[in-house]
C-alpha cells in the first residue's frame, strides 16, 4: 500500500476550459472566467462582493491595506494558524497578538478575546481551523463592544458554515484559500471576500495596483490612473479556468470528503472512546467541509512514533502548525496574551490522516494501518476481528 497524505480531484474539465482560455488569446487577469467564479462566491457564500486573488495570502494583504494597518496597531489571531495569518498585518507595521485556542476546535478561543484588546487593537482574525467555525457570534459581539474588524481567515473554510452561515461572510471580510492542499483548488489561488460595502470600492483600487482600472473597463471613468496604494492580486485568467472547473464540482467534492471523514469517524469511534487517542468534536453550530480529519495522540514522542509506524505501512500523515509564537519571527514581531497552553499541546499531539477524493478503495487500508499504529508492539488484531469494519 501506498498511500500519499494528499492528492488533487481533478473533474477533467479543467483542461477544456485551459484551452478556452488559450484559444481566446488574452491570459491576464478579470476575463471570463474570472467574473464567472467571483459570482458563484458571492452567490455560494451570500456575501457582498467577492474578488479572485492569486493566494489567500494575498486577499489577507489585501485585507490589511484596507483596514489601514498602522506600525503599532494590534491584531488579535491564533498562534495555531499558517504565517500567512501574521504576515499580512506585520508587512504593514502590525502586532499580532496570540491568544489561545479552544481545545475542542483549535479556533481562537472567544473567551480570552476581550482581556487581550487594548487600545491599540484594530482587528480580530479568527481561523477556522480544519473547515470549523469558530464561535463568530460573540466574535463579532466583541468586535462591535469595541469598534474593532473582524476578518475571517477562511482559508480551509469554503463549502462549510456557522450556523448557517458560509464562513468567510460574516465578519467585515473574509479569506479563502484554493491552494493545491485545499478542497477546492487551482494550485495557487484565493479570494476576498467583501461583507462590509464600505470597502467594495476601494478592494478593486488596491487589487489593480491601485488604480481605478476596474472603472475604466466599466465604463465609469474615462480613463484609468493610480488612485491609492495598491499592489498586483489578479490571478491569471488560467486559474480561474482551473478554479471554475472545481467550482462545478463544488457540492459533489464537499459529499464525498464529508463521506471520508464519516468512514474514519465510525471505524476509530472505538479508539476514541477508550482514551487512546482523542477524535474531532466538530460542535453542533457548524456544517463543516471535511478539510482535515485528525487525532490527538498522548504526546509528542507518541506522535512521532505514530507516524513512523503508519509510514512503514505505506501511509503518509502529517503533523501541522509550528505554533507562531514559538518561531523566531514570531517571538521577534508579535506578543502572546496568556500562557497558550492549549496551542502548545495540540501542537505537540495532532496528526493529520489521508483525506482526498479517490480515498475510497484505500480507506479501509488505512483504517487498519491507523489501529495497528495504535497499539502496542505485537498487538495486530485485524479491523474486522475487532468489529470495527464498515458496518453491513
Amino acid at each position: 500500500m501506498n498511500v500519499p497524505f494528499n492528492r488533487t480531484f481533478v473533474s477533467g474539465r479543467e483542461i477544456d476550459y485551459l484551452a478556452d482560455v488559450l484559444r481566446s488569446g488574452k491570459i491576464g487577469g478579470d476575463g471570463p472566467f474570472t467574473a464567472r467564479c467571483n459570482s458563484w462566491l458571492r452567490e455560494q457564500t451570500n456575501c457582498g462582493k467577492a474578488l479572485l486573488t492569486h493566494s489567500c495570502t494575498a486577499a489577507l494583504e489585501m485585507a490589511a491595506l484596507l483596514l489601514e494597518i498602522q506600525p503599532g496597531d494590534e491584531v488579535i489571531m491564533p498562534s495555531f494558524t499558517f504565517v500567512s495569518t501574521a504576515n499580512a498585518f506585520v508587512l504593514r507595521g502590525g502586532v499580532p497578538v496570540f491568544v489561545d485556542v479552544r481545545p475542542d476546535t483549535f479556533n481562537l478561543d472567544e473567551a480570552l478575546i476581550e482581556a487581550a484588546i487594548t487600545p491599540r487593537t484594530k482587528a480580530i482574525v479568527p481561523v477556522h481551523y480544519a473547515g470549523v467555525g469558530c464561535e463568530m457570534d460573540a466574535i463579532m459581539a466583541i468586535a462591535d463592544r469595541h469598534g474593532l474588524f473582524v476578518v475571517e481567515d477562511a482559508a480551509q473554510g469554503l463549502m462549510a458554515t456557522y450556523k448557517g452561515r458560509a464562513l468567510g461572510s460574516i465578519g467585515h471580510l473574509g479569506c479563502l484559500s484554493f491552494h493545491e492542499t485545499k478542497n477546492i483548488v487551482a494550485g495557487e489561488g484565493g479570494a476576498l471576500l467583501i461583507n462590509d460595502p464600505r470597502f467594495e470600492k476601494r478592494a478593486e483600487i488596491i487589487r489593480e495596483k491601485g488604480t481605478n482600472r476596474s472603472q475604466f473597463l466599466r465604463g465609469e471613468v474615462d480613463k484609468y490612473t493610480w488612485t491609492d496604494v495598491g499592489s498586483s492580486y489578479l490571478p491569471s485568467e488560467l486559474i480561474a479556468a482551473f478554479l471554475w472547473a472545481q467550482f462545478e464540482e463544488a457540492e459533489a467534492i464537499t459529499r464525498q470528503r464529508r463521506s471520508l471523514w464519516d468512514r474514519y469517524h465510525s471505524a476509530l469511534a472505538r479508539v476514541g472512546e477508550s482514551g487512546a487517542v482523542v477524535l474531532p468534536r466538530p460542535p453542533p453550530t457548524c456544517a463543516h467541509n471535511a478539510h482535515i480529519y485528525y487525532l490527538l495522540l498522548s504526546n509528542l514522542d507518541a506522535r512521532s512514533a505514530f507516524i513512523d509506524r503508519l509510514r512503514e505501512r505505506g501511509v503518509q500523515s502529517v503533523f501541522h502548525y509550528v505554533p507562531l509564537h514559538s518561531s523566531p519571527f514570531g517571538k521577534r514581531t508579535g506578543r502572546t496574551h496568556g500562557t497558550l497552553s492549549v496551542t502548545n499541546d495540540v501542537a505537540d499531539r495532532l496528526v493529520r490522516l489521508p483525506l482526498w477524493v479517490g480515498l475510497e478503495a484505500l480507506q479501509d487500508g488505512v483504517i487498519q494501518a491507523t489501529l495497528d499504529a495504535l497499539r502496542p508492539a505485537g498487538s495486530q488484531a485485524k479491523v474486522l476481528e475487532r468489529g470495527l469494519a464498515r458496518p453491513g
